[in-house]
């Protein structure tokens, strides 16, 4: 790995079963993620910090989202209910008895003021977050609909599913405005780029696809993966794209030159999350292994065009030069290769041990809960619903303490973090000096060519003067030569 290839900063434990979805907080500080373990966990980023996991869901969690204050984390659930979690240890939620169906997705919109959800009875949902109800229902999917996402402005919606359409929506009028149908299976995720300007989504037939809204165009089509795609992220320079997949692989395109540059290993099994956080600096991602990677961008610090050269050199060697190319030095084409970097990373976790756990939400929700749920069937459209609200029974004071306690026994040493035994280490110490030795020889070589080539350079510039010379000299002979005749 060079500096500028992502790489893996930490690895979080915690859940139980299959990770389906994660979202950073605006102020990268927590990582919240959600599993089909029914649990919505939210790491600190912070060493040594502790973990929360919000019990309360009944079923499934499929979606994620903070809020962008990030005072609010919203979950969707398999349990037909949004949660709106305070990320805190008090462990508060309010409870939106949302669809009649499963909910696949949720998202805040930019202003944090609404909630968009995906269901699988069909339809789309805006709800109004400070009030706390139901807005309106966007309803032309003839099959489930697995995400929905507001654009940058908030002016429109975009939502996918299993009708094999993106559709985009417009919110004053709550009209579709345009339907995208080129997909040979179900289309299972859909976003905005961050100008607004173009869509992406993914599909069961492991394609992703880049619409430009504007001219409702198709303008890049990837079938990068070998099976289907299950999430993807736009970095926030809008230049890079990430895609999760079944394949078990996560993908990095450059969407500027569109093409694929990086092809990144780690999980077992499916890819279902992956996410940039909000400065684009981190990533995440979760799958069917249960485990929650948090991986350092990297290649986002360098000026694009630095990046793009050197990975071409990388992924495209200068080949042999030809026989004619040694003098005179002039460029030649080659075959171009469009490769792509592979990182396979050996060390689980460089940073921490598993944190803490501390559980909240544990105690049962209200009666009013309860019957808000009942009365939420008769009126499919009416969010009836109470805050449900839970403490825990620790003072904020003990909590302190407790934090301080922990951060003081978090003191494993750098083998027992990393979980590398010692002869592992002094193997890969030999391999990395063997390929410093390597890299010296290989330029020592190079040294020795480039003195070849000026030595031949020499001797043909020699043999250009002497043949100048002989014609010099052929030519004086022949003037001396004329007036005798």
């Amino acid at each position: 790995l060079v500096s500028e290839d992502p790489t893996l900063e930490r690895h979080f434990k915690g859940h139980k079963d299959v990770v389906s979805c994660a979202d950073f907080s605006p102020n990268n500080k927590q990582l919240a993620t959600g599993s089909c373990d029914k649990n919505l966990m939210i790491w600190n980023l912070t060493p040594k910090a502790r973990a929360f996991r919000f019990v309360g869901h009944t079923d499934i969690i499929t979606g994620v989202h903070f809020s962008p204050s990030g005072s609010f984390v919203a979950s969707s659930s398999r349990d037909q209910t949004v949660r709106l979690w305070t990320p805190s240890i008090k462990g508060e939620s309010t409870v939106f008895k949302a669809h009649t169906a499963s909910v696949r997705s949720v998202q805040f919109s930019s202003d944090g003021q609404r909630l968009v959800t995906a269901s699988d009875d069909k339809s789309v949902k805006v709800w109004g977050v400070e009030r706390k109800k139901f807005l309106y229902s966007l309803n032309r999917h003839t099959n489930w609909v697995r995400c929905a996402r507001f654009s940058p402005d908030g002016r429109l919606v975009a939502s996918c599913g299993d009708d094999r359409t993106v559709r985009l929506w417009d919110t004053s009028s709550r009209q579709c405005i345009n339907i995208f149908t080129d997909y040979g299976g179900s289309a299972t995720f859909v976003d905005f780029n961050s100008s607004g300007t173009c869509i992406a989504s993914s599909g069961a037939d492991n394609t992703l696809k880049i619409w430009d809204i504007r001219t409702n165009k198709l303008i890049q089509h990837y079938r990068v993966h070998s099976a289907g795609v299950n999430c993807f992220s736009f970095h926030p320079s809008g230049n890079y794209l990430i895609s999760g997949s079944s394949d078990s692989t996560m993908k990095i395109l450059d969407l500027l030159e569109g093409r694929l540059i990086y092809t990144l290993h780690g999980h077992k099994g499916p890819v279902l999350a992956v996410v940039f956080s909000r400065d684009g600096g981190l990533f995440a991602s979760g799958g069917a292994d249960s485990q929650v990677l948090m991986w350092k961008t990297n290649f986002d610090s360098l000026n694009y065009r630095d990046l793009l050269s050197r990975h071409s050199k990388r992924v495209t060697p200068d080949p042999l030069p030809h026989l004619m190319d040694i003098y005179p030095r002039s460029p030649h084409r080659h075959n171009a290769q469009n490769g792509t970097v592979e990182i396979n990373p050996i060390v689980a976790d460089t940073q921490s041990g598993d944190p803490q756990v501390v559980e909240v939400g544990r105690v049962l929700f209200s009666t009013a809960d309860v019957r808000s749920h009942d009365s939420a069937t008769s009126g499919r459209d009416q969010p009836i619903s109470g805050p449900g609200r839970t403490h825990t029974r620790h003072r904020e004071e003990e909590d302190e303490n407790q934090e301080e306690r922990f951060a003081g026994g978090m003191t494993a040493s750098r083998e027992e973090r990393s979980g590398i035994p010692s002869s592992l280490t002094s193997t890969l110490e030999n391999i990395v000096q063997q390929l410093d030795i390597l890299t010296q020889t290989v330029a020592v070589l190079e040294e020795r060519l480039t003195l070849t080539e000026d030595k031949l350079r020499t001797c043909l510039d020699n043999q250009v003067l002497l043949l100048q010379q002989t014609q010099q000299v052929d030519g004086s002979d022949e003037e001396a030569e004329g007036p005798s005749v």
